[in-house]
């Protein structure tokens, strides 16, 4: 399979979800939803760097995101990162300053342009590639999700009847 196959739903479905949702159909957000990135403008460093029960804070779920689109986007351009990648590191990010949360959003948002313009582009993939990047989708909704339990400010709007 060429991922030409799914340049149209890979690069759509990504968008909903970290850019929301635009008029017209929406397939994993409901309509009017911001999208990952401008939920997250309106969180303030202090309510990002907030733990619920002890789990991760959100400041470590977008540092998380940004670190596996770094990723791949490092695989896109040809290199093998995962041979040595350390997923742990972005785990110790817990509070952030009001720079360090700007910072934080901004490279996540980079990361998420340069592995979106990836999507769009024609490579060949199979197997555990091609699994890795129908994944990378899958990933991010979790992690949407999980920001979105921590920050109930940031959750989307219902769907109406």
């Amino acid at each position: 399979m060429r991922s030409s196959d799914l340049h149209r739903s890979l690069p759509s479905l990504f968008s909903e979800l970290v850019y929301g949702v635009p008029d017209g159909p929406a397939f994993v957000l409901n309509r009017g939803d911001a999208g990952l990135l401008k939920s997250l403008d309106t969180l303030t460093a202090r309510e990002a760097s907030r733990s619920t029960n002890g789990g991760a804070t959100v400041a470590a779920h977008v540092d998380h995101l940004r670190y596996g689109l770094s990723l791949l986007n490092r695989w896109s351009s040809g290199e093998n990162p995962f041979r040595d990648a350390d997923w742990s590191a972005a785990w110790k990010t817990a509070a952030v300053n009001d720079a360090d949360w700007m910072a934080l959003r901004r490279n996540l948002r980079e990361e998420v342009e340069r592995w979106h313009a990836a999507l769009q582009s024609d490579r060949e993939v199979g197997g555990a590639e091609l699994d890795g990047v129908v994944g990378s989708l899958i990933h991010l909704a979790y992690h949407l999700g999980a920001i979105r339990q921590i920050a109930a400010a940031l959750r989307g709007p219902k769907e109406s009847a």
